[in-house]
This record gives structure tokens, sequence and C-alpha cells, in this order.
């Protein structure tokens, strides 16, 4: 099975063209190797798949032919995600708000550079 087709099958992505389009932004694993959305899944094997700053793990235990209701999940993968990497999810998001006048038009290159060292400073 096409391993996009399976990740959506699977539940980690709601349609197959996300499934695909993180496949070509090298967002999936399979051995530590970026995969094409045509890679063939085989029971076994171990894909990592960064959604956001998470990186989910799955152990692939049989492949699928249908989209899979959420309860049958557990039954064709085994998800392996260490728990730090879970916890990323419960840290809050530092946001800088900076505020600039309406009407001053683009920052000009020495106030981009201010704006930055702002946010490196904070980030």
């Amino acid at each position: 099975m096409r391993i996009d087709k399976y990740l959506w099958a699977i539940r980690v992505f709601k349609t197959r063209s996300l499934a695909a389009d993180a496949c070509q932004g090298a967002r999936v694993k399979i051995d530590e190797q970026p995969v094409k959305p045509s890679r063939i899944v085989k029971e076994g094997d171990v894909l990592v798949v960064r959604k956001g700053p998470v990186y989910y793990s799955y152990v692939v235990l049989k492949t699928v032919d249908r989209r899979l209701p959420a309860k049958e999940v557990p039954m064709y993968v085994q998800d392996i995600t260490p728990a730090e990497e879970l916890d990323k999810l419960l840290q809050p998001k530092e946001s800088v708000v900076i505020y600039r006048k309406k009407g001053l038009g683009r920052p000009t290159k020495k106030e981009r550079r201010q704006l930055d060292k702002v946010r490196d400073f904070n980030g």
C-alpha cells in the first residue's frame, strides 16, 4: 500500500492530499530517509511523521485497504511516540507582538534589523 494512502487510512492526516504533501515536503520518513508519496509500506516499518513541532512515530502492524474507523486504528498501527515529543504540545507558544502605527508602511532595513533582534532575544 502507498504511504500517502496508508497515513490517510490510519487517520494521521485528514485527507490523502495532505498526506501526499507531507511526503513531498520531507515530513514523513522511513528508516531516517524522506519518502515519496508512492513508497510502499510494509509490516514492521517505522514511520516518523512531523506535524508542527512534534515528531510522531508509528510501527506498521498491518496494511489496510480502506480508511479505518478510529476504534480500529490500534489493530493496524502502534503509536511509539516518545513522551518528550508529546510534551511539546503542552508548551505555550511565545509570541512577540510588535505594534506599528498604521500608515507607516513597510519597515526600513534598519527597522527590520531591530525587529529581528527583538524576536531573537525573546525566542
